[in-house]
């Protein structure tokens, strides 16, 4: 019972610190650090939902890691395409 309450805990820390982290951050341009520091959330939400289901767990991590690397791709191309240094 003690190892369940472990794992919530965990992903809500990994949740609030990673999105702190994620958005004050120190200041760093390097895109490949901030998909890196997005990174830490999505862990997080995986965390709180393997208490309740490993599948559910999976299939979060994957859809989050996808749209997050996709937006920030995104954005960095649209940044070099408008000639903007990094």
């Amino acid at each position: 019972m003690l190892d369940i309450y472990i794992w919530f805990y965990t992903g809500c820390a990994l949740v609030i610190i990673g999105c702190i982290a994620t958005v004050i951050g120190p200041g760093v341009k390097d895109p490949i650090v901030r998909v890196i520091n997005t990174e830490i959330p999505a862990v997080g939400v995986s965390m709180i939902f393997l208490t309740y289901n490993d599948t559910i767990a999976l299939v979060t991590y994957v859809a989050a890691t996808v749209l997050i690397t996709m937006v920030l791709l995104r954005a960095v191309v649209r940044l070099e395409e408008m000639g903007a240094e990094l």
